[in-house]
């Protein structure tokens, strides 16, 4: 296979961002029109490209999950409802042509976890509960015969079999006695029809293995670990029991390879830096090395991206990219020239297209097109007459009218940095400076936005708000370096980031220098009350929601999900030691300095978050109200850690438009 170069996406549409494509400004469209759920999601064919499921919300504040035959969509077949309040099915997963799986996460219990997993035969008959996710569930036996097989919440769905059995992969995880998230998990093939658990290999593994890659066939060839701070991965041949070391490095420090998946023929792939940013490689397990050469790199992007494989064939048909926006890449010539097809069927938006399992038996595609102004719409492509039919819309009740483009740039931080940043203007076409939000990602080591629709930035834009959403040093996703220059930063290089993006706004005349706030959830809550209290002439007010306000609370917290691994290695390495950085935390800490906050605040943060658990609001609150009036304080009592609650999502941003509308687009 040759060497690709793929250059970012938004080169190739640039016509986008034309001013000319601005339409006048239509009525403002409802807060819940962007924060109610998706009105359609969990959008896949079936194996073969027979049948394409999905979930529907109701507007009788039901969910469906529907299964319709793709030659005529109009035959539908609804398999469950639930109450979305109640319960909510998250992820679909064909088993065979004539089975599906789907997983179900009861919405009355907050923390990550309870999720039940069911299997159904696609004419709604022969349904299965595989796991519970009630902890209280217990598996009853007599002798050594189960009475009762479903599965303790102690397992979770990994993957299915792709070889046309009734089987999945599970995951049994195992916890330590210190730690609330597992430590350790194994794989187990189940059959969804008789409950059958057996082991997906045999022989022992390597210790703290959380990350498991298997090859066409579904074994399991290669795990992840993380051990005393260092990364290491196994691999294993099919035919052995024991595990062979591949690659063992101290995590995020040394050079290393990340293993990403198999090929139809066994090949592995690996991630590896080229250049500096993150390439596909080809590795060779018998002779254990990688290619000198990758072959896939994307040019001030690191590698991400998902294979297309046909299961039947083995063949590897293309790769799902994402740099500064998403792209699918065809090796395959036919596909390539549906993709073509469709692309200039549907000039306006990017085109995901996805193929079934069995790429080449399947009539139909499935597309998922998005761009920065319309929210994503799933559609049929029925490859012998070129027709295609719509599915739905995630978000229905927006036009692109009513939100602002959004536009990927590049600017100099002071220290002469290039900062990643995305930009939306305000729906239709204002005249001058105006008042704008710096949005800020969480993480931080996570990458932050895309150019595709975002529901956050597309509402603040309807209700006329430059959005700036930086990605800050730190950042994942553009390379080693700017990764790396985020490193024990807190408070310091990573924040100046933010504010030198405000200061580049007001000079690219976008931004009103006197009406800027600062935004963002988790790291982003942070960075919005660290900003507040090193930038009181730049940041006029500050909405943080599920935001860290005490890095030292951050190790010491007994509610914290943090497991100690992380705080002993990785988060010591990343932010920072609370011993040997002792004084800086202290200057970099919110609670430690929300004497010096001033501006309007609103706070949200949710009572059963054990991410950021709820000490941090409660003491900082109770410190920044002793001099500041100004101070709104919310805390959903059904939340953890972000907002899974529409009704809570929809009154958040709720309060968020008055907040803004009051402090900062109408403020004196």
């Amino acid at each position: 296979m040759r060497r690709t170069v793929f250059l970012p996406r938004l080169a190739l549409i640039a016509a986008l961002f034309s001013p000319a494509l601005q339409a006048a400004t239509a009525s403002l469209p409802p807060v819940a029109a962007f924060f109610n759920g998706a009105e359609i999601s969990n959008v896949t064919l079936s194996p073969k490209g027979g049948y394409v499921a999905s979930t529907m919300a109701l507007s009788d504040g039901t969910q469906a999950l529907v299964i319709r035959e793709t030659a005529d969509p109009t035959k539908l077949k609804v398999i469950t409802r639930n109450a979305m309040d109640n319960a909510r099915v998250t992820s679909l997963h064909w088993i065979n042509e004539q089975r599906i799986g789907f997983t179900v996460k009861n919405m009355q219990i907050e923390f990550e976890g309870n999720w039940d997993e069911f299997a159904v035969d696609r004419d709604g008959e022969r349904r299965v509960h595989l796991i519970a996710g009630n902890w209280g569930h217990q598996q009853e036996s007599i002798g050594s015969r189960f009475t009762n097989r479903t599965l303790t919440a102690e397992y979770g769905f990994f993957d299915t079999a792709h070889d046309g059995s009734d089987d999945i992969l599970v995951e049994k995880y195992v916890w330590n006695h210190t730690d609330r998230a597992p430590d350790h998990s194994r794989l187990y093939r189940l059959n969804t029809r008789t409950q059958i658990l057996r082991s997906a290999f045999e022989g022992p593994q390597p210790e703290a293995v959380k990350d498991w890659i298997t090859d066409s066939k579904d074994v399991p060839r290669v795990v992840s670990s993380m051990v005393k701070g260092r990364c290491i991965s196994y691999f294993r041949n099919p035919e052995d029991t024991q595990w062979k070391e591949l690659n063992n490095g101290v995590c995020f420090t040394d050079q290393r390879f990340q293993p990403l998946f198999f090929d139809g023929a066994n090949t592995l792939f690996v991630r590896a830096n080229y250049k500096n940013y993150g390439a596909l490689f080809r590795y060779d397990l018998k002779a254990m090395k990688m290619d000198d050469e990758p072959i896939v790199e994307t040019p001030g992007f690191d590698f991400h991206g998902a294979p297309e494989i046909d299961r039947a064939t083995g063949k590897l048909l293309g790769f799902q990219l994402h740099t500064d926006a998403g792209t699918t890449v065809w090796l395959d010539p036919k596909l390539k020239a549906e993709q073509a097809k469709i692309d200039a069927a549907l000039p306006g938006t990017i085109n995901t297209v996805s193929c079934a399992q069995d790429c080449s038996a399947s009539p139909v595609l499935l597309i998922a097109a998005v761009s920065d102004r319309q929210p994503l719409q799933y559609i049929l492509y029925n490859r012998s007459s070129g027709a295609m039919i719509g599915l739905g819309s995630t978000q229905p009740n927006i036009t692109k009218a009513q939100v602002g483009a959004r536009s990927f740039h590049q600017y100099k931080a002071r220290d002469g940095r290039s900062i990643p940043v995305y930009v939306t203007m305000p729906a239709g076409k204002p005249t001058g400076p105006q008042p704008a939000v710096v949005l800020v990602h969480g993480g931080p080591q996570a990458r932050g936005s895309s150019w595709e629709w975002d529901s956050e930035a597309a509402f603040l834009s309807s209700r006329g708000y430059v959005v700036i959403q930086p990605e800050f040093r730190g950042s994942t996703g553009f390379g080693a370096d700017h990764f790396r220059a985020g490193w024990r930063q807190w408070g310091l290089s990573m924040q100046d980031d933010l504010s030198d993006a405000a200061q580049w706004a007001i000079q690219q005349g976008w931004a009103d220098s006197q009406r800027i706030a600062l935004m963002g959830a988790s790291y982003g809550g942070y960075a919005t009350l660290m900003g507040l209290i090193k930038e009181p002439q730049l940041f006029r007010c500050g909405v943080e929601w599920a935001g860290v306000t005490d890095i030292n609370l951050m190790f010491s917290s007994s509610e914290s999900d943090m497991p100690e691994e992380w705080l002993g290695y990785g988060a010591r390495q990343l932010i920072g030691d609370p011993e040997k950085n002792a004084e800086q935390f202290r200057h970099t800490s919110p609670l430690l300095r929300a004497a010096e906050l001033k501006q309007p605040l609103l706070m949200a943060h949710g009572a059963q978050d054990r991410r950021v658990p709820p000490e941090h609001a409660r003491k900082f609150a109770d410190a920044v109200k002793a001099g500041n009036p100004n101070v709104s304080y919310l805390m959903y009592n059904n939340e953890g850690h972000g907002w899974r609650h529409s009704e809570n999502n929809i009154d958040f941003w709720s309060k968020v438009e008055v907040f803004l509308d009051k402090n900062l687009k109408h403020a004196d």
